[in-house]
């Protein structure tokens, strides 16, 4: 008999894989089964260490035993009340958990008719949370745009950035291996803060300037503050990442003095629905992400690091805690 096994983090620092009833699809869901799942390696990582201030968002949020994940690629195989029975057989993205079998409301559910690799579409919650940040930030063509942290947002932050007509665009890591995983291009400045003045290398490629806008994907709530410094006055500030600290912060010369624009772009921010002044909802992106893999705009190949089968998602948990430097996007195999 098949078995539903789960990664589960019992407490912090410690990931199992359990075993857990198949679950049933209710009024308006649908179970799927999973092909590959992808681990945040920044989310995830947070919840997993336990490292959060009491009374957080984070420590309000996250409770252990706490099931992990929300990129998940997966076919259909039942369906709950309500559901068109025409789903079944269909492959689905969804934001359910590193398991075996997963059921989710099915307005949460996208359907990938375009033959795309399930490796590559598996990055789509990263995408839709960048493709939000993209838009909320104002960005325009030709902007000078800055993004410190190249992690799986960083690098998305980027090419994306550089999709929207922006010009250089800053990629700004301590990893060189980090820096390495992004595309050749030569409006693409790759910067080592540990090397570099980030402030002298941003001006001597933009003709003397600062950057127009500046995102923060690094979640080092210490490090803040020192990214405004390459940011033009009225430029745009864009909080893309869920620092886990809290952020000590002058206002008037970090915001009033510069009129600095500081923008949050949690993914909830998308709109719910669709309206004419902003029909970019998570389906809806979702649906542009998958285009620009079919249409080889992007390679989500180049961000993967590591494939492997969810057995091994326990020790992966463990190694990332003591070195993520090396690391990208990881696929459970299912």
């Amino acid at each position: 008999m098949e078995k539903n096994l789960s990664v589960v983090f019992k407490k912090p620092k410690e990931a199992v894989i359990e075993e857990q009833p198949i679950p049933k699809p209710e009024k308006g869901q649908v179970l799927i089964k999973s092909s590959c799942t992808l681990i945040s390696i920044g989310t995830e990582m947070t919840v997993f260490s336990g490292e959060f201030p009491p009374g957080s968002v984070w420590d309000e949020k996250f409770k252990f035993p706490y099931s992990p994940g929300y990129n998940n690629i997966g076919t259909v195989v039942d369906a709950g009340e309500g559901i068109d029975k025409k789903l079944i057989g269909r492959k689905v993205a969804s934001w359910g958990s590193h398991s075996t079998y997963t059921v989710q409301n099915s307005e949460k559910v996208y359907e990938i008719n375009t033959d795309v690799p399930d490796e590559h579409a598996v990055f789509f919650t990263i995408a839709q949370i960048v493709m939000n940040g993209i838009r909320r930030s104002g960005m325009k063509w030709g902007d000078a745009v800055a993004v410190y942290g190249m992690g799986l947002l960083g690098q998305m932050s980027v090419i994306f950035a550089r999709l929207c007509g922006a010009r250089p665009v800053f990629a700004i890591d301590v990893s060189d291996f980090r820096l390495d995983c992004l595309p050749e291009d030569p409006a693409i400045i790759k910067l080592n803060s540990s090397k570099e003045k980030i402030i002298d290398a941003v001006q001597k490629h933009n003709h003397g300037r600062k950057a127009d806008m500046v995102f923060e994907v690094t979640g080092n709530a210490a490090l803040i503050p020192s990214e405004f410094e390459i940011l033009r006055n009225q430029g745009h500030f864009v909080v893309l990442s869920s620092p886990r600290d809290k952020t000590l912060f002058d206002f008037h010369d970090l915001c009033n003095s510069p009129s600095f624009t500081i923008i949050g772009a949690h993914n909830f921010s998308h709109p719910p629905v669709a309206t004419p002044d902003n029909p970019w909802t998570w389906e809806r992106d979702f649906e542009f992400f998958i285009d620009l893999i079919a249409d080889g705009e992007i390679d989500m190949g180049r961000l993967i690091s590591d494939k492997v089968k969810y057995g091994e998602a326990p020790g992966i948990y463990s190694a990332l805690l003591k070195d993520r430097s090396k690391s990208m996007g990881i696929i459970l195999e299912w």
